[in-house]
């Protein structure tokens, strides 16, 4: 039997409805999430302010300057660019319980409460490591580095690095050091999924050590004290991932299987 106009017009409506309701849900927290940069930005603005935000991310290169050497802006518009970047990078960082927070909360209406339970200190934990391997960088990596940048200089140059280009080194680095710090998150989240094992891990653990060998020396500094150094803390950090993991999928898969074939996600048990 042919559907009438009226039927077809009720189908569309049934199903465009959730449709825009997601989209509302997700223009509000995409709002509420640059409101949180944005407050974060201004109250940077104020204290310290951009430039002293610059000379806080430059004190690692500035203390192993020759004495007098200063950093130099080649472009017009850095010494005003530069430091609002740094200020915006930093609000961000600053921001991003938050804005996880938002994404969180866009997301966990469709999952399953034990989904949830998963979820939640995976993605506060990633966080947490991603702070710590960027404080890692800047406060132990970063004065090695230079140091030994200086020390191989010649005599003959004086050393007057540009802002832009050591913005674009730190942040490379910030990167590197930050996602280094995830290798725990990642093995937990693949060995939860069933896609390795913790044996197959253990099995594979010279090939990852030749291929985060690799990684390191193309995104550090060509000087091996870097390389070794990141190359350690991957490596421990894999290492602690393959233990993480055990424990963690021993403890949860039961709770998993208990809950799995008792709620419908969202929460909610299923409807009959």
């Amino acid at each position: 039997m042919s559907s009438t106009p009226d039927e077809k017009t009720d189908e569309l409506a049934g199903t465009e409805q959730p449709f825009v309701q997601h989209l509302m849900e997700l223009r509000d927290r995409l709002i509420k999430a640059i409101a949180a940069i944005g407050v974060m930005a201004i109250a940077l603005a104020l204290y310290p302010g951009p430039g002293s935000l610059y000379d806080l991310l430059a004190a690692p290169l500035v203390a192993t300057l020759p004495q007098g050497a200063t950093l130099i802006a080649t472009n017009v518009i850095s010494p005003f660019m530069v430091p609002i970047k740094i200020l915006f990078l930093a609000a961000f960082m600053l921001a991003l319980p938050v804005v996880l927070y938002q994404v969180w909360a866009f997301v966990a209406p469709g999952l399953y409460s034990h989904e949830k339970r998963l979820v939640l200190p995976l993605v506060v934990s990633s966080t947490a490591l991603f702070f710590i391997g960027v404080a890692f960088c800047y406060y132990f990596v970063f004065g090695q580095v230079f140091t030994f940048i200086q020390g191989f200089a010649p005599k003959s140059i004086t050393a007057a690095p540009d802002i832009e280009a050591y913005l674009s080194f730190a942040i490379g680095m910030f990167l590197a050091f930050g996602l280094a710090f995830e290798v725990p998150v990642a093995v937990i989240l693949l060995v939860r999924m069933g896609i390795v094992s913790t044996e197959q891990l253990r099995q594979w653990r010279g090939y990852f050590w030749v291929g985060a060998a690799v990684v390191t020396a193309m995104v550090t500094p060509p000087d091996a004290g870097s390389m070794i150094m990141l190359l350690a803390v991957v490596g421990a950090l894999y290492e602690v991932g393959i233990i993480a993991a055990q424990m963690f999928v021993k403890h949860t898969k039961k709770a998993d299987e208990d809950s799995s074939g008792n709620e419908a996600p969202g929460g909610d048990a299923p409807k009959p």
